[in-house]
Order: C-alpha cells, then structure tokens, then sequence
C-alpha cells in the first residue's frame, strides 16, 4: 500500500516516513532538489522514494494517487523560520493552499480513491485561547488562525469525493534539534533560561514520538474522522514547561524575558510565544490513542541525553 507524504522532505515527514516505510511504499513530495535532500544535515533515506513536485498542481505525481492507501499533506513555508514580513505571510498561507489545490487535484483525477487524507494544521487555529479548547471551539482571528482556517479548507473536497479526512491540529512539537525547544535551550545552557513574558500562558507541547504517533493511528484508524488536537494531555504554562528543561538541564529557569522586547525582536511573530492555546487532546485518547510521553518532564528527559 502507498502512502504519499507531501512536503516529506521537512522535520516531521522525513520522521513519519522512517516510521512507515517497513509496511507502506512511502512516497515523499518535495520541491527541494536531489543535493538539498541529502544534505548533511538532511541524511538521505533509504527505503523511501523522493518525487519531485513544484508544490501547486499534481503534474508529474498525481498518478501516484490512484490506488494509494493514504496521502499525508504536510507541505507549507515555515511559518517560524523568517520574521512576519508581507512576502513570507503570502508565502506561509500561498504555499498552503497550493498544495491543498495540488492534493485535490490528484484525488480527483484518481479512479481508485485514496482510502484517507491526513491534513495537517495546528492548535494556531485558535487564536490566543488560554482557556481550555476542544475541536468544535471556534477559530481565532489573528494571522495564524486564518492561515490554519484557509489551510484546513483547502483539502475539504475530498470529504465529498469519499476520501475520510483527518485534520491534525498540532501543538509544539518539541525536539533539541529544531524548531521552538532548540531556541529554548541556548539561554538555558548559559544560565539565563527562564519564562517568556509573563509565563502564564499555555505551551501545548507534544513529543516529536507521539506527533509521527498519532499521525499514523489517525491515519490507520477507519473511525477517525475531523480535526483532532495533537498535544500532550498535561498541558502546562510557559513558566511551568521552563522549569522543567531547567530541572532536565540542571539549569536555573528565574531569567523571565520581558514581553515587550519580545515583540521588539519578534515583531507580530512574538504572538507565538506570547501567547498560547490550551489545547484539549480527549477526541484523541477517546479515539484509543495512548500517549508514550504525557508529561513534559519525562519528554525533555527522552529528548536531551
């Protein structure tokens, strides 16, 4: 069975590929070339096949849907890899809803569906929400929030070509590596770590395991249908996940960084730390999905060795 996974190339494809690649043909999608792929920092990966696409239209792989068991879009600029200029927000959202457009494009043409599309999202879709929100809660208003919205709907047509939908609403996913918690750790190892403004909003965390995790039981499990939030159960504060890397670092975490020279450096992105969402995941453990890392203590402990 074939699973394609677009924008593959990126830290969590290339992760779910390794994981299913011993059961599935995976195919990954990617606009990066043969020489960006296999990059040091980006090991090749063997077992999994790599298509090029030019992340809009399915010229060139969509025949690859036909028949496939599952298509995994995951494909999107990096929202937190540039500061929020007019250029790259059009790229983040432009990037988004091509790749959706592209997805539909390949289901549509297929004669053999696909069996289910995992879209991928996050708990951005919230807006600021340090009250406890569940899937039905409604969507906020800021950039991030319309580029989850404007991301979700861009697949919502196979749902009436009778391809099951699954939407993965993603928290922060945590690894040393990349992303948030890389950035978290440098003040930490020299001894200025501590909470981002206040510290009093919610950091809705999830182990890069339990991410690729509950993407596959969400994409194997024939009862899982809509958006599901992906972040670990115990949600805790900023402060609270602070201490926690301090006490896994042995590290003091008293060094708080004032809000506002966080929007001075950050701009509109200082949003993403300042703010947060309390992102419920009872429809994912209702679905049966059992979390290896519940608690952030033990997940910092599994990460930095």
């Amino acid at each position: 069975m074939r699973v394609i996974i677009t924008g593959g190339s990126g830290y969590i494809g290339r992760q779910l590929a390794d994981t299913l690649k011993e059961d599935y043909e995976v195919v990954i999608l990617s606009r990066r070339t043969g020489v960006q792929l296999n990059a040091p920092t980006r090991p090749a990966m063997p077992g999994v096949q790599v298509v090029g696409w030019d992340g809009k239209t399915a010229q060139g792989w969509g025949e690859l849907a036909d028949g496939a068991f599952a298509i995994v879009n995951l494909a999107g600029e990096n929202i937190g890899a540039k500061l929020w200029s007019a250029a790259h927000k059009a790229a983040c959202l432009n990037s988004r809803i091509g790749a959706g457009q592209a997805v539909v494009e390949a289901v549509r043409s297929a004669g053999v569906k696909p069996k289910v599309l995992v879209q991928a999202s996050a708990v951005g879709y919230y807006g600021n929400a340090p009250q406890p929100v569940d899937e039905q809660a409604a969507p906020g208003d800021d950039f991030l929030a319309e580029v989850c919205k404007k991301w979700e709907a861009a697949t919502a047509e196979v749902e009436s070509l009778g391809v099951r939908r699954v939407v993965t609403r993603t928290g922060i996913v945590i690894d040393p590596a990349e992303g948030a918690l890389a950035r978290m750790v440098i003040p930490f190892k020299l001894f200025a770590g501590g909470p981002l403004g206040s510290g009093k909003q919610p950091f809705p965390w999830i182990h890069p395991a339990d991410e690729v995790g509950a993407m596959r039981f969400l994409m194997e499990n024939e009862n899982a249908r809509g958006a599901f939030n992906l972040a670990a159960p115990n949600v805790v504060t900023n402060a609270e996940f602070g201490r926690a890397l301090g006490k896994v670092m042995g590290r003091p975490a008293f060094m708080p960084t004032p809000g506002f020279a966080l929007k001075l450096a950050l701009g509109e992105m200082s949003v993403v730390v300042l703010e947060g969402q309390n992102a419920k995941a009872d429809k994912l453990l209702a679905a049966g999905y059992n979390f290896k890392f519940p608690e952030a203590e033990g997940a910092l402990q599994d990460l930095i060795k």
